[in-house]
């Protein structure tokens, strides 16, 4: 089958404030408010078809200008927003967001849509679009229901999926889901809390153990822990391959994208046949040029992917 993506998840509206000067939680301060289109299911689904990657995103907007917007700016990237579906109330989420004058996450408040609408679209047509794909993008904290519905299909037709997080409360409660999946991708707090251990202040050994121990007892395959500015990990269980990858250098405007968008690249280079310590290089480039930009995803990531000499040549080194 050719390469075809379809993105599970959500559709925020991000309303970002940026302090100009060092951020005081108690005070008032001066900066700027931005409203961007957000969301880690929409972001992913913008990433990937800006790389190119044919996709399409299954997800809920509201019945507004506003929600019309949103599917607009996919079409326009040529997104596949067929299973789009609009509601007419809370069909999208909010996501307030203050970030300090280093473009750093200071904090965050995140308003839930309502998945009536997007259980309604998978129940009718998830079969269809999971047959229809040859990857899974699964936002696996939507509910239960949604998770378990896909996973099911994708089981059952052989689809890979690769799951990222939303605020963990699926996955610590229903851990059996794991063991569905092909890659699970988190931040290190998200790891802390499916381990019960930090994993970002542990000795390599001990980030390797600790990694392993978790997917052999959630029945995870291969799992990848992000860490800021310290990079991130990976671990497979099946041969206990691990390993870290650093940053490159970039110049901070917002880190809020960043998980989504190495996220995306590194699905980007799984699906392109790339090992998993090849894929999450492309995922760090990915997070990098997203941190240079001040919207949830870079503008010109197909443009840089063609460019970026480190990028061709894990592609051209593919058997």
């Amino acid at each position: 089958m050719s390469l075809n993506a379809a993105v599970i998840g959500t559709v925020f509206i991000d309303c970002k404030g940026f302090a100009r000067d060092a951020y005081i939680p108690t005070g008032r301060n001066l900066g700027s408010i931005q409203f961007v289109h957000g969301g880690v299911g929409r972001n992913v689904a913008e990433n990937l078809a800006r790389a190119g990657v044919p996709t399409r995103f299954v997800s809920s907007v509201d019945a507004s200008g506003l929600g019309q917007e949103v599917v607009e700016r996919l079409n326009g990237i040529k997104a596949d927003t067929r299973y789009v579906s609009a509601a007419e109330q809370a069909g999208m989420g909010m996501w307030l967001a203050v970030l300090d004058h280093a473009g750093d996450l200071a904090g965050s408040i995140s308003q839930m849509p309502d998945l009536t609408t997007m259980e309604r679209v998978i129940a009718e047509f998830g079969e269809e679009i999971v047959k229809s794909s040859s990857h899974i993008m699964l936002e696996l904290d939507l509910n239960a229901g949604i998770s378990t519905s896909v996973l099911e299909l994708a089981t059952r037709y052989g689809k890979p999926v690769y799951g990222i997080p939303g605020n963990l409360d699926v996955v610590l409660n229903h851990p059996e889901l794991m063991r569905s999946l092909s890659c699970f991708i988190c931040n290190h707090v998200e790891a802390e809390r499916l381990t019960g251990l930090p994993i970002h202040e542990l000795e390599p050994t001990k980030q390797k153990e600790a990694m392993l121990a978790y997917m052999r007892q959630s029945g995870l395959p291969s799992l990848v822990v992000t860490l800021g500015a310290e990079g991130s990990l990976y671990a497979i269980a099946e041969t206990e391959e691990f390993g870290s990858q650093a940053i490159f250098p970039v110049q901070v405007q917002d880190t809020s994208g960043a998980g989504d968008a190495f996220f995306s690249g590194t699905a980007f280079g799984l699906m392109q046949g790339l090992a998993l310590r090849d894929a999450i290089v492309c995922g760090t480039k990915v997070a990098g040029w997203t941190i240079e930009s001040p919207e949830n995803n870079c503008m010109r990531l197909g443009e840089l992917l063609g460019q970026d000499g480190t990028i061709q040549a894990l592609l051209g080194s593919r058997p």
